[in-house]
């Protein structure tokens, strides 16, 4: 059985999406069909559609989702029909050299369903990040559905699938931001606001908010920054190291992955302190550094894939801390839209005025 439903496409770089009649395939060996609840307009779903992460258009965007699992393949033991989901894009093998040591957060070999999706003449369509969520029902490997509290508010559970994990995960998993540490987040953005609940759900006892938006400031403040600094007025390592006795931060976020904010959070650590890059450079961007002083500071530099989350671990707890009311996953949510207004989510991204706008379907 071939199931026909709407989802949200870009067929070539930089052109609107659209909404098409799209073919999903009943579900084969460890694949899961699921029923899209929610899915949340990621930037990374607006890199996909402006070409910045592959050229294999059509793409089928959204991977931020919550669902309800209609059907599982042949083999599925981890999830079965009625369970609520959040998706993720780490499913995890088990057999790759990171599963081996223990440390399967770090899986070399994440894996996505087996059959593709097709437009009604038989175009396969590239599924964004293996999921594909503005659609109606999607397909993928069952590894990649998390079984989660079916009465949390679905629309800011499903933020767990990208952003707001990536964000938390820097801070406590890569990070390991520790009580009575300094923490500055560089980009309060989704990911940036969301490393600075982070670190504030960690124990972080001064945690620095630096943009250039007032807004996204004022919205930092509200989800845990004890101070905020605007660097297009002042120097943000001055300001940082200002704020923690002349010392610099013990940990540093760098939430817009460039250049100039990598810098910036490599010079505003504490001498043996951890910075962390968890914002997405584009593959021309460069970065130089003085290699006596990368010896000289010690500690580490630090990427951050995903929040070195392990999702069968990090979301079912950070769901019980949100219904615990230790961590305002709603503040994440800034409006609920239907799935034809998704190209003017993408919009609203460039005013700075959304943390999240979801898709209920």
């Amino acid at each position: 059985m071939v199931h026909k439903v709407k989802g949200v496409v870009a067929r070539s770089k930089g052109a609107p999406v659209t909404l098409e009649t799209v073919l999903v395939p009943e579900p084969g060996p460890g694949e899961a069909l699921v029923d899209i609840l929610t899915s949340g307009v990621c930037h990374t779903d607006l890199h996909y559609k402006l070409g910045g992460i592959s050229d294999d258009f059509p793409f089928l965007l959204g991977h931020e989702a919550t669902g309800v699992v209609s059907a599982v393949g042949p083999d599925v033991t981890n999830v079965a029909p009625g369970d609520r989901v959040v998706l993720n894009w780490r499913a995890v093998c088990g057999n790759c050299r990171a599963c081996a040591k223990g440390q399967p957060q770090y899986c070399f070999n994440t894996h996505n369903a087996t059959q593709k999706m097709t437009l009604e003449d038989g175009t396969e369509l590239s599924a964004a990040l293996g999921i594909g969520a503005f659609i109606e029902k999607t397909l993928v490997a069952a590894g990649q559905c998390t079984k989660v509290d079916p009465d949390a508010d679905a629309a800011a559970v499903g933020l767990l699938g990208c952003g707001v994990m990536a964000g938390i995960g820097a801070a406590i998993n890569t990070g390991g931001v520790k009580r009575g540490d300094s923490v500055a987040v560089i980009g309060c953005g989704g990911v940036g606001v969301a490393a600075i609940a982070g670190a504030a759900l960690a124990g972080a006892t001064t945690i620095i908010a630096v943009d250039i938006d007032a807004k996204k400031l004022e919205r930092a403040l509200e989800l845990g920054a004890t101070h905020t600094v605007d660097s297009s007025k002042e120097d943000p390592i001055e300001a940082i190291r200002a704020l923690t006795d002349g010392n610099g931060a013990d940990v540093v976020i760098d939430a817009v992955g460039r250049p100039e904010t990598y810098k910036q959070a490599f010079y505003a650590r504490d001498l043996a302190g951890t910075v962390v890059l968890v914002g997405v450079p584009t593959p021309d961007m460069k970065l130089e550094l003085p290699l006596l002083d990368v010896f000289g500071r010690g500690g580490s530099l630090k990427s951050s894939w995903y929040g070195d989350c392990l999702p069968s671990r990090d979301f079912p707890m950070l769901i019980n801390l949100y219904r615990q009311g230790k961590l305002d996953l709603d503040a994440f949510v800034t409006e609920r839209i239907t799935i034809d207004q998704v190209e003017e989510a993408f919009e609203k991204m460039h005013s700075g005025s959304v943390l999240r706008s979801v898709v209920e379907l």
